[in-house]
């Protein structure tokens, strides 16, 4: 079954960057969507970013577009990771984001990564 670990996360000033990763084991990536998610304090999970997986069509959540980009490195015998560049962070961008894919009704979750956004 797959296994799904983030990393990247951390503290950054207002106007940063970080690249998040969501590292794959137990299934190729190039087999499942895979969704970029997060949840701020006292907040809903919110969808933040997606990637298919038949032709890598894209999707952002408007208050990200423009700033974040989601790719994968599909090739499992090296990275077997999908990708989420956070630019021009802002204080909103604080929470704890999650990466997601979904095996028939199944749905699998990494254990997230925090990013804060603070001067």
């Amino acid at each position: 079954q797959p296994r799904l670990v983030e990393s990247g996360g951390g503290l950054v000033q207002p106007g940063g960057s970080l690249r998040l990763s969501c590292k794959a084991s137990g299934v190729g990536l190039r087999s499942y969507a895979i969704g970029w998610f997060r949840q701020a304090p006292g907040k809903e999970r919110e969808g933040v970013s997606c990637i298919s997986s038949d032709d890598d069509t894209t999707f952002y959540e408007d208050s990200v577009k423009g700033r974040f980009t989601i790719s994968r490195d599909d090739d499992r015998r090296t990275q077997n990771t999908v990708y989420l560049q956070m630019n021009s962070l802002k204080r909103d961008d604080t929470a704890i984001y999650y990466c997601h894919t979904a095996v028939g009704a199944t749905d699998y979750w990494g254990q997230g990564t925090q990013v804060t956004v603070s001067s």
